[in-house]
């Protein structure tokens, strides 16, 4: 566990009674297939240390946004909200604008679509998308990418285009831990991040490695070309949580993102741990 006050860039609650999560499916995500509220995850975070965090959309569906943000202006620990919207829609600027005046819209910090699921490439580079994007810019929220490898190269040529938006790649761009390799992931990584107005979140490794049998050396090699990167100032953890639990517990996660960042100074580790997500997503002083 690391000494440092640490805020938590990206974590998940859902509750299977308001909305179901259509993507927790199959054996494998069997574990996780039930509600988890921020009340199960107080206790967890606050005994590793975490003092603040960003709460980040699961589903692509308009109401889930205003209650991610309400349970935010109710909360002693959720400092932003990652949240979703039609980025296709022509009116994308006024819901943007009427997300920010509701309960705890002054927490929304970001937007995000699952660009994932996208049969298409190059999603993120169709015209009414850009301009989607742009409309996240002018509202002076930053945009979080889910996407998987072969999609970082649309990301980084969306991300040249409008520099005068932050991307946050999620979860490293989900490298293929669990094979062990980091060919082509890397090269295209690279590629993003040599644009400034990009960081990426230490997250969600654990559940890209073999979930029942990982290592924190199985995970060093893709965290040290994050570090060479992007660099500890646009590098940031995210647990992942309650995702992560279908591989390791919270403390679990924290102490593995500790131990794979110590050779790394005291201030660069602040950053990674505090300082870059305070930044990027205009969180309150920790």
């Amino acid at each position: 566990m690391t000494p440092l006050p640490v805020i938590d860039a990206h974590h998940h609650v859902w509750d299977l009674s308001v909305r179901d999560q259509d993507w927790i499916t199959g054996e494998e995500l069997a574990p996780i297939r039930r509600t988890f509220t921020l009340a199960d995850l107080e206790p967890e975070a606050r005994a590793a240390g975490v003092v603040a965090t960003v709460l980040v959309q699961t589903v692509t569906a308009a109401d889930e946004t205003p209650e991610l943000l309400a349970l935010a202006e109710r909360s002693t620990l959720v400092a932003g909200v990652v949240g979703w919207s039609d980025l296709t829609a022509p009116d994308i600027a006024d819901t943007l604008a009427a997300l920010r005046g509701l309960p705890g819209g002054g927490r929304l910090v970001g937007i995000r679509h699952q660009v994932q699921g996208e049969d298409d490439p190059e999603w993120l580079l169709r015209p009414d998308v850009l301009r989607g994007l742009r409309a996240v810019a002018a509202a002076g929220l930053v945009y979080d990418l889910i996407v998987l490898p072969h999609q970082l190269p649309a990301a980084a040529r969306a991300a040249a285009l409008l520099p005068e938006l932050t991307f946050v790649l999620d979860h490293a761009g989900k490298p293929p831990v669990a094979r062990r390799t980091t060919h082509p992931w890397a090269g295209r990584l690279r590629a993003l991040a040599a644009l400034p107005n990009t960081a990426c979140k230490l997250s969600g490794l654990v559940t890209e490695a073999d979930p029942r049998s990982w290592t924190v050396e199985d995970l060093r090699p893709y965290t040290d070309i994050l570090v060479e990167a992007f660099g500890p100032g646009r590098l940031m953890f995210g647990s992942d949580w309650p995702v992560c639990r279908l591989a390791a517990g919270y403390t679990e996660v924290l102490d593995a993102a500790s131990e794979l960042t110590r050779p790394l100074g005291p201030d660069a580790r602040r950053a990674v741990f505090a300082g870059t997500a305070q930044r990027v997503y205009k969180l309150p002083a920790v």
